[in-house]
């Protein structure tokens, strides 16, 4: 018998065709899974979990859009979805940056405004700093009975390796069109001057989350929630007691407000989730783990240098 199999691939070749095989996995769309309930109207249960960026997160072989993106793009079919009458938000969040955290709080402000559904904040272990700046922008907030909220601030973090860096015998030099340019290098100290400079930045960021915080928090004044913003922590009671929450309560209780707050006796909770994630039931999370708390020793040290700059975090960072 003759093997044709070469000729074939020999005419496969000439012919010009060329196949693309990707050895990577890709981010594919977004499937919805319903994990308890029955009944036509939805509740979309969401997640928002870690250090809050607009880094990616993941790994080459598992990617996961990061937290920015990820939350657009589960608000925009939440929107396109009729039968979606209200969105569940679980935080378990230390915070984050300033930024990716007011961009999902912004998201949260327009998908209210344009689609008229009910957002919940269930906050979970921790919903710290960026964590209650999004809860901010809830309907309502639920709190866990062992959540840990609130420090409500802003910190800038910032290192200085120039001890460290003579003991190797290196040393750094910068051009410079202006004394305040290279403000907050790690290569040297920080002057008065600039930590004064710093400060006003901070304060203008802070006055923003706490102005924030009292458009949210209906039931509070900017006095009261400036008393409460001095950056400390709270249990879920001392948080229900300030009003910085609304109740506390389970996960189930969560949904049952959900459900009273859209009208529903009945109703699919849902998830949406990536092709080949697990998502069984109600308590199954996003794929990239817990709060990821964050310290000055676990830091990426590296990338502090690298980056060269400091950086202003709403952040729970003992």
């Amino acid at each position: 018998m003759v093997k044709k199999w070469p000729c074939v691939l020999l005419i496969f070749l000439l012919s010009g065709c060329i196949m693309n095989v990707s050895l990577l996995p890709t981010v594919e769309p977004l499937q919805e899974k319903r994990v308890a309930g029955t009944g036509r109207g939805k509740i979309l249960v969401m997640d928002l979990t870690g250090v809050i960026s607009e880094e990616e997160k993941g790994s080459p072989f598992l990617p996961e859009p990061n937290p920015v993106a990820r939350i657009k793009e589960e608000l925009k079919r939440a929107s396109d979805d009729p039968a979606v009458k209200a969105v569940v938000l679980r935080i378990n969040s230390p915070g984050g940056t300033v930024t990716a955290s007011d961009l999902i709080h912004h998201e949260l402000e327009v998908f209210k405004k344009q689609t008229g559904k009910k957002v919940i904040a269930s906050i979970l272990d921790l919903g710290a700093s960026g964590g209650y700046y999004v809860a901010a922008a809830a309907d309502r907030i639920v709190a866990h009975p062992t959540t840990v909220t609130g420090s409500i601030g802003v910190i800038m973090l910032s290192l200085n390796v120039e001890g460290l860096l003579e003991k190797i015998g290196v040393t750094g030099t910068a051009i410079k069109s202006g004394d305040r340019k290279d403000m907050g290098s790690p290569l040297r100290p920080m002057t008065p001057e600039e930590r004064q400079l710093f400060q006003g930045v901070i304060n203008q960021m802070y006055d923003r989350f706490v102005s924030v915080v009292a458009a949210g928090r209906k039931n509070l004044s900017l006095d009261q929630v400036k008393r409460a913003a001095d950056g400390r922590i709270y249990t879920a009671q001392q948080a229900l007691d300030l009003g910085l929450v609304d109740q506390i309560g389970y996960l189930d209780d969560v949904i049952e407000l959900a459900k009273t707050e859209t009208g529903l006796r009945e109703a699919s909770v849902v998830i949406y989730s990536r092709p080949g994630r697990y998502k069984d039931n109600i308590y199954s999370r996003a794929p990239n783990g817990g709060p990821q708390i964050i310290n000055l020793v676990n830091l990426d040290l590296r990338a502090f240098v690298q980056a060269g700059v400091p950086r202003f975090m709403y952040l729970w960072a003992p």
